[in-house]
């Protein structure tokens, strides 16, 4: 079924590349909004998905929205985000 979920720290092409990429495998494909702040994601995606995808996101530095961070977390995600969005960019 197709989900749209608000993810945090996503700033460019770059970051909606890696999005793209590294979520095609389990999701296929992966729509990514960069025109609204919070940023959107939309794909294919059974119930039983949703900590896999979290965990996915989380690990790239891209959070849901809805995601509970404490401060140390919500850093690390900001310095893993950095480094997706670099990758994203020179995969592109």
């Amino acid at each position: 079924m197709k989900k749209t979920y608000e993810v945090e720290n996503v700033k460019c092409g770059g970051c909606a590349n890696t999005l793209k990429t590294k979520l095609k495998d389990i999701f296929g494909e992966v729509e990514v909004d960069l025109e609204v702040f919070p940023r959107k994601i939309t794909l294919d995606i059974e119930e039983n998905q949703i900590d896999e995808l979290k965990i996915s996101l989380r690990k790239m530095g891209y959070p849901l929205s809805t995601d509970q961070l404490s401060t140390l977390e919500n850093v690390g995600a900001k310095a893993k985000s950095f480094v997706s969005c670099a990758i994203g960019k020179m995969d592109s």
